[in-house]
């Protein structure tokens, strides 16, 4: 755990450091993750579980907190990756998997889960109580979230029995984005104001001395706010730092703590440069991973169909899209088109829905049908120039194969070099 306390402490001393916090269950991107850090010499990988992909329930990938740590580790060891540079997260932990239950069933729950989170070895836990449950007002009193934050970091301190250096580190917040992206369209965004940023870190702070938290407040890294950083279905605020100076100068000198800031996807990499030096030194990435993951797949679909007959094509984009419209309930709260706008929706929106669908079996057979196929008859190099760019440099650079695996992680690394650049200057 002193990887992530000791890299805050550097921030805060003035070094312009961060880290980037990859917040997927995929086991490409995942890969991507270590094989990028083993690449660019990164000190760590950040990987995050949210309370809805893994929870004792299972979540939407089936796995409760100890078999996503095994997952993980599974997958760092066949790249190469020491454990002991891999930091394990939970992102939005409280009762936002429950919030159809009555606040006290719902948080009965959420205690479970964290619990569940640091006995499995979870050293990053963000406490997450912001979400309003079926009996409870919206929005909800900041008081009530920092309440239950501290409700929540107290079954987290009772579940941890390890050395004391390894303690869970916490992050708190109570302006947080909805997990995944807007649901609505957005052109700008009020960016949290300085004296809320620091009203809600002396509310918690009191709350934790009351609930005899003092110890664990010593490790709360970060709190979530809001930069002015978002994306919808098809387009992204962009950070400028002039609106948030105030905030970035608020938090300055604050002992410890730095902020973290949420939905960074798409950001240009000179915006999450300036984020980090504005001390936004947590930047997580999801759906952006997840994105580039897309495009790699339906860019290798097309390879294809340039390449293999009819009859043996693997038809991995229409087989996507097929069972999205047969089984839409992980998108039909948020996509509203209907017709052509509805497909291009389901395949490009920036948030990204179609990532809860990987793991369908007929998806996922469709996609190793894909990779054998292409295993078979290797792309062709003018190909991946027309398809895949990015990887078609890395090929030529020597720097990767033309298996699909390969190809595929080669372009979710893109994505990962503007975290690794933004986190890593030093200037």
């Amino acid at each position: 755990m002193h990887l992530i306390r000791t890299l805050i402490e550097r921030h805060k001393r003035g070094e312009r450091v961060g880290v980037p916090s990859i917040c997927s269950a995929h086991p490409l991107v995942i890969e991507a993750g270590f094989r990028h850090a083993l690449r660019t010499g990164a000190p760590l990988v950040l990987i995050e579980a949210t309370s809805n992909q893994v929870n004792q329930d299972g979540g939407y990938t089936g796995m409760v907190p100890a078999a996503f740590r095994t997952f993980v580790e599974t997958i760092a060891r066949a790249a190469g990756f020491p454990l002991d540079r891999l930091v394990l997260g939970g992102d939005h932990l409280g009762p936002n998997a429950w919030t159809a239950l009555p606040a006290e069933a719902a948080m009965a729950k959420a205690e479970i889960l964290v619990a569940d989170y640091v006995r499995a070895g979870f050293a990053k836990i963000h406490l997450d109580c912001s979400m309003s449950c079926a009996d409870d007002p919206v929005p909800l009193p900041e008081r009530v979230i920092a309440e239950r934050a501290a409700r929540l970091c107290r079954a987290a301190e009772q579940a941890f029995d390890g050395d004391a250096e390894a303690a869970p580190v916490y992050v708190i917040g109570t302006e947080v984005p909805v997990p995944g992206g807007a649901a609505e369209d957005l052109d700008t965004l009020a960016v949290t104001s300085p004296e809320a940023a620091l009203a809600t870190l002396e509310m918690h702070r009191t709350l934790f001395a009351e609930q005899g938290l003092g110890d664990a407040w010593t490790r709360v890294i970060a709190t979530v706010v809001q930069p002015g950083v978002e994306f919808d279905h098809m387009k992204v605020v962009d950070y400028r730092p002039a609106a948030a100076a105030a905030l970035s100068a608020a938090i300055a000198p604050v002992e410890r703590i730095v902020y973290e800031a949420h939905s960074t996807d798409y950001q240009s990499p000179a915006a999450l440069a300036a984020l980090v030096r504005d001390h936004f030194a947590i930047l997580k990435v999801g759906p952006g991973v997840t994105f580039a993951l897309r495009e790699a797949l339906w860019a290798l679909d097309r390879i294809e169909a340039e390449t293999i007959a009819a009859p043996d094509r693997a038809g991995l984009r229409q087989v996507a899209l097929a069972r999205m419209m047969e089984a839409p309930e992980h998108w039909r709260r948020y996509y509203h088109e209907r017709g052509a706008a509805l497909e291009l929706q389901l395949q490009y929106s920036l948030s990204d829905r179609i990532r809860y669908y990987w793991p369908d079996p007929a998806i996922a057979a469709a996609q190793a049908r894909l990779f054998d196929n292409l295993r078979a008859h290797p792309p062709a190099l003018p190909l991946l120039s027309q398809y895949l760019p990015i990887a078609y440099a890395a090929v030529r650079a020597g720097e990767a194969t033309r298996d699909p695996v390969d190809l595929v992680v080669a372009h979710i690394g893109a994505t990962l070099d503007a975290y690794h650049g933004a986190c890593t200057a030093n200037v």
